[in-house]
């Protein structure tokens, strides 16, 4: 993923994955080239730092017999990124075994994941919230 273009050319970088993908982390790091008018983290950029990973976070976790697709977005800038940013995206066993549970009856779920995107220090920067849906594919047994 380091090396996909709307991230490379961002100065986004995906840090840590586990291997059953209950946890990202990725760092946006502030670059001359990547900051705005006014030197600081670019907003389509920490936006974009979040954007696929409670997608493809559930994706992995969920298994092939779910379809899961972002349904909405919002975003709430709290302070100017001025340094470094990261974000952490943690995914558990219970959370995963509810959705299942939810979708277990072939119907949509709409589950809402939130993000908060800090700079070096700890400080809140940004809280990003994706809406992500998900269903059990017909014929297909959850895992």
């Amino acid at each position: 993923m380091n090396l996909w273009p709307p991230f490379l050319f961002a100065g986004i970088r995906v840090l840590h994955i586990s291997e059953d993908w209950s946890r990202v982390r990725v760092r946006l790091h502030l670059r001359r080239w990547t900051s705005n008018y006014v030197g600081t983290q670019y907003g389509g950029s920490i936006f974009s730092m979040t954007d696929p990973f409670w997608m493809i976070t559930l994706l992995n976790r969920l298994g092939p017999g779910y379809s899961v697709w972002d349904k909405a977005a919002e975003i709430e800038f709290v302070a100017p990124g001025r340094t470094h940013l990261s974000a952490d995206f943690d995914l558990d066993d219970e959370r995963i075994e509810a959705i299942r549970h939810a979708a277990g009856d072939g119907r949509p779920v709409l589950e809402w994941f939130e993000t908060r995107v800090v700079d070096d220090g700890g400080g809140l920067v940004a809280r990003v919230r994706k809406q992500v849906y998900v269903r059990r594919k017909p014929d297909q047994p959850g895992r």
